[in-house]
């Protein structure tokens, strides 16, 4: 073997300093590095990987709610921006502008969409005559761009990858079917899929979308304490409609406004993923979007190599059901590359030696228990079918249990107070609706509210946090990203 014995770089404790935790195993793990753009980064191989698993399994989701994909500009004129005065108030700091092109100034400043409700429905309005145009249901898998003053990898950068879906519907009850329809999809995504448990509901007044009627929210438990927005679905009504034209004739021959649904993911999933799953040691990853579900590590000695590496890599033919690696690298000892895989989150490793050869079986090795057992070659494939399994489903159970014990009910601003100074997490409260308890809470705990759980997840009622009014529907607060 080769002589390079020092393995990976140190990660910081995530009870030390979970920031750097987190960076820690963004870089290490090769997920992705600083751009030399402010607030950018640069996703490598391994991270878009994961970004790829996330799309082709939402993009499958999509599709069977009959929504098609499509591809709308970057650049959106000053003059479609400023027909929709409450979206652009929304996004006004955060739009970098085009302002030259070709050595000229431009006649009409340019934005970089921060959204595409404006340019998208610009082009509805050209498609929409008659209600036999609807609905109209289209996906973009793009970039946009946010001037951030603070940036963090995967969670806030200036440009990040996401998908928006944006629908046309005749009347408001279907538009607000598709609203909560998409975010369904996504709380069983995020919960199947990336085994990560959300809460579900609705937005207050001034936590939700520039524009929007109603806005609907996924929020996931991070390890830290602090929640996530890991997803929303818009129910925008017809405000952009009326403003941008979107008009079509009824069946009942009279002209009407469309009403309209916007929904979207980005990739700060990653980021929920990381800071859910991750230990000490640095990723762990679900089996449903991991690159590689399993990697074989062989170990050897000069002598019996040959023999070793040809059984790896007929290992390695058997098991093409699964997304399989061979680390066959010469450079690097069989201990370091041990100690990588689990850095980089593989749910499962392989170690194969000559003793395992001649006993015809591979040592088996979960990334998520640290558990190793040695299976025989002839029961390894449905080994590694219910391990598969398994794993998946003690990520969801852990993560589960983690938000189960940090949800707390909250009775008084003293008791939010300490919550959000300590260990964190949910926090289930009384608020009566005024906007300006919201805010008394907010300044005194820093906590937000992060949805109005859907009737099926309630809390009932308690005291207000700000004003003491009984009877008022519990909420969700916490800190967030």
């Amino acid at each position: 073997m080769g002589k390079k014995n020092s393995y990976v770089e140190h990660l910081t404790p995530r009870s030390e300093n979970f920031s750097r935790w987190y960076t820690d195993v963004v870089r290490q793990a090769q997920l992705a590095d600083y751009a030399p753009v402010r607030g950018c980064i640069v996703i490598r191989p391994y991270g878009y990987a994961i970004w790829e698993a996330i799309q082709s399994e939402l993009d499958r989701r999509f599709k069977a709610t009959g929504v098609e994909n499509a591809y709308f500009p970057l650049l959106i004129p000053e003059s479609i921006f400023a027909k929709e005065a409450e979206h652009i108030e929304g996004f006004a700091p955060e739009v970098p502008w085009v302002t030259e092109a070709g050595g000229e100034k431009l006649a009409e400043r340019l934005g970089i969409r921060p959204s595409s409700e404006t340019i998208i429905g610009t082009m509805f309005a050209r498609w929409i005559q008659s209600y036999r145009d609807l609905p109209q249901l289209i996906n973009q898998w793009c970039s946009v761009m946010r001037w951030e003053k603070a940036t963090y990898p995967f969670l806030r950068t200036s440009e990040f990858l996401w998908q928006e879906g944006h629908t046309c519907h005749r009347n408001e009850k279907e538009a607000r079917i598709r609203a909560e329809m998409m975010i369904e999809v996504y709380r069983e995504f995020i919960e199947d899929v990336l085994a990560i448990p959300v809460a579900v509901g609705e937005k207050s007044e001034s936590e939700k979308f520039a524009g929007a009627v109603d806005t609907y929210t996924v929020e996931a438990l991070m390890a830290d304490g602090r929640a996530l927005q890991a997803g929303t679905s818009h129910y925008l009504g017809d405000g952009f409609a009326g403003v941008l034209g979107i008009d079509f004739l009824d069946e009942d021959g009279h002209l009407k406004s469309v009403h309209q649904t916007s929904w979207g993911v980005s990739h700060r999933l990653i980021g929920g993923l990381i800071m859910v799953h991750g230990d000490d040691r640095g990723l762990v990853l679900p089996p449903a979007v991991a690159p590689w579900q399993v990697v074989i590590v062989p170990i050897y000695r000069d002598e019996t190599r040959a023999r070793v590496l040809e059984s790896a890599s007929a290992l390695q033919d058997e098991l093409g059901d699964f997304r399989i690696h061979l680390d066959d690298r010469e450079a690097y000892t069989p201990g370091w590359k041990f100690n990588e895989w689990e850095m980089r989150g593989v749910p499962v490793r392989l170690e194969i030696g000559p003793r395992d050869l001649d006993n015809d079986q591979v040592m088996v090795v979960r990334r998520d228990t640290g558990d190793k057992e040695p299976v025989t070659r002839a029961k390894l494939e449905t080994k590694l079918q219910e391990l598969m399994e398994e794993i998946q489903d003690n990520l969801h159970r852990r993560a589960l249990e983690f938000k189960k014990e940090n949800t707390h009910t909250v009775s008084s601003l003293e008791e939010m107070k300490e919550i959000m100074t300590g260990t964190r997490g949910f926090a289930i409260a009384g608020w009566c609706g005024d906007p300006e308890c919201e805010t008394a809470v907010k300044e005194q705990t820093g906590a937000t509210i992060r949805c109005l759980p859907f009737k099926e997840y309630t809390y009932g009622t308690g005291g207000c946090l700000g004003c003491s009014k009984e009877d008022a529907p519990r909420v969700i607060f916490a800190r967030a990203y």
